[in-house]
């Protein structure tokens, strides 16, 4: 069957169970878009008002859903405008592919117009990319994007198509399979490497389970949980991995990290043995490097062997699927004698429980202004802890990671390596058209929400409910916590008191707005503001300048931490 290029990638993404793709028109991709509106419903494409709204909403979609997000943009400025997006999704090994336009091969490296070379920009922040440069081959370079994006560690690959391959025409070949000999996973574990983690814990006093965004994005939340329970080990997760384990277990010891939670961060400083499972170790985790589990014996789990080693120096390296280690683990031990777990670790438990009691309150609820933490408790009581929770990027999402019972996977959808203000909101529409029954909430800065606000025109316009709760100090809050505590009170360009009336914009777009002020109308506005059916920004002003504790200085040990 003859095709043209357009409708060859149209085809592919269907065969790739693709029902939905984010992106934003233009010349060099026009071809694409003459083709979509015969497909109705069966490829739906969503038109956002900014292009790395696209990448930002196919990433929400991908960490909510597990399957690969799909997103498309113009060549030049269109193609550019991703980079952001796609850099966030790499930092957090989140499966999605990225179809950008590109010039006719002939004009490439001419500077014709709007020609950019968009591998070469992203090739440090992609899997994988492509420039397809004859149409004959793209059904089988769209077929390996998608194989690469959700195989192995995940991660963003970006397909560059010229004009003229879209153009083109050829007969239309699925591949079935797909081999690369280059590339080849490590998905079972090194059966000796298991063993050793089981002696290990045989040998364990004081043993800490550590999940990251590997558990999540592996599907092995269910594993994770059945081995801790199982043997009675605590819990910890860092901010991507929040959800792998439910927040209200006896077992579990909060998030870990810079803005971890005492008995937490103490634990991992007095573990013997430290299980990391789909984690990167990053710097905002371990504190320290020196001073990091410095009395434990220390497991990392993970499919990318190039993780291992890189950050933390570990005992006992395990390459594979975290889902698959965890099960192997669980049938060595089950092939074991059995110890009394809980009795063994009960001294353990014991210590963990006090510091958790130690922990000082590190806020108080406000009299006549509304805390920030006030806001997430509020939000979590009023949802139960069963909505979907995006966040943008500062004070606000570290308080959400703290405050709101995250008991399920995929229920925080969150940038935890790069950092990104302004994913929150279009990651919030990605979810919603995802799950267009549940109810999937965006809680914002002022600062953050700024950078992809036209966004409430994406959510007018197809109807979603998405929900902004906007934590209103006036400031860049996390820089200018910074500015307190580490430069001498020298508030430097963080005052954002010139900001705009977010009830009157939202209304502008056809949205609903409320503002809250008052501690006495928290729960009754939100609980109002929230069960409405149409998209909504909730401006909560809240206490100007309330810090987010505890905190970890830079370059301070886990156990050094600042708790007022």
């Amino acid at each position: 069957m003859q095709l043209n290029g357009a409708r060859i990638l149209i085809e592919c993404l269907i065969r790739e169970g693709v029902n939905i793709i984010f992106g934003y028109p233009g010349g060099s991709v026009l071809d694409i878009y003459d083709e979509l509106p015969q497909y109705g419903e069966q490829l739906r494409h969503v038109l956002v008002r900014h292009e790395q709204a696209a990448v930002h909403a196919a990433d929400g979609y991908a960490r909510a859903t597990g399957k690969v997000g799909v997103c498309m943009a113009t060549s030049g400025p269109g193609a550019t405008n991703t980079v952001t997006g796609i850099a966030t999704a790499y930092c957090d090994s989140i499966p999605m592919v990225i179809f950008t336009g590109q010039v006719p091969t002939g004009l490439i490296g001419n500077d014709a117009f709007q020609e950019v070379d968009i591998a070469g920009i992203t090739r440090p922040c992609t899997k994988h990319n492509y420039v397809v440069k004859d149409v004959k081959e793209l059904a089988k370079v769209v077929r390996q994007a998608f194989y690469l994006a959700r195989s192995g560690r995940p991660g963003p690959v970006l397909v560059d198509l010229p004009k003229n391959v879209l153009q083109g025409s050829a007969e239309f070949v699925w591949p079935e399979d797909v081999s690369l000999r280059s590339y080849n996973p490590t998905y079972r574990p090194n059966y000796a490497q298991i063993r050793k983690v089981v002696d290990a814990l045989y040998n364990a006093e004081r043993p800490l389970l550590f999940g990251g965004g590997g558990v999540i994005m592996s599907n092995a939340s269910e594993e994770f949980r059945n081995l801790a329970k199982n043997l009675s080990i605590p819990v910890t997760c860092s901010l991507m991995g929040l959800g792998a384990f439910p927040c209200d277990h006896p077992q579990w010891l909060g998030m870990l990290g810079m803005h971890g939670t005492y008995a937490a961060n103490k634990a991992v400083s007095n573990a013997d043995l430290l299980i990391a499972v789909g984690v990167r170790f990053d710097d905002r985790v371990t504190g320290r490097l020196s001073s990091f589990a410095p009395k434990a014996t220390i497991v990392h789990i993970d499919i990318d062997p190039t993780s291992i080693h890189k950050n933390v120096n570990v005992r006992i390296p395990v390459v594979g699927d975290c889902r698959n280690s965890l099960i192997a683990i669980r049938e060595h031990l089950a092939a074991r004698e059995p110890l009394p777990w809980k009795e063994r670790f009960a001294a353990w438990q014991g210590q963990l429980d006090e510091w958790k009691q130690e922990q000082p309150i590190t806020w108080t609820p406000g009299e006549t202004t509304i805390k920030p933490q006030e806001v997430i408790k509020a939000v979590d009581k009023i949802t139960e802890g069963k909505a979907i929770l995006t966040t943008e990027v500062g004070q606000h999402q570290m308080w959400a990671a703290q405050f709101y019972s995250f008991t399920k996977p995929r229920t925080l959808l969150t940038s935890g390596g790069l950092g990104t203000m302004g994913f929150g909101f279009p990651a919030a529409i990605g979810a919603q058209f995802a799950f267009p029954d549940k109810l999937v909430i965006a809680v914002a800065g002022d600062g953050s929400l700024q950078m992809n606000i036209q966004e409430l025109a994406t959510a007018v316009a197809y109807k979603l409910p998405v929900k902004v709760v906007i934590l209103n100090n006036r400031h860049l809050g996390m820089v200018r916590q910074w500015q307190e505590l580490f430069y001498n009170h020298n508030y430097s360009s963080t005052n954002m008191e010139a900001q705009p009336d977010f009830v009157k914009l939202a209304e502008a777009y056809g949205a609903e707005g409320y503002r809250i002020e008052k501690p006495e109308d928290l729960l009754p506005e939100l609980e109002k503001a929230l069960a409405s059916p149409n998209p909504a920004f909730i401006d909560v002003v809240v206490e100007r300048e309330e810090n987010v504790y505890p905190i970890v200085p830079a370059g301070a040990a886990l156990d050094e931490m600042l708790l007022v």
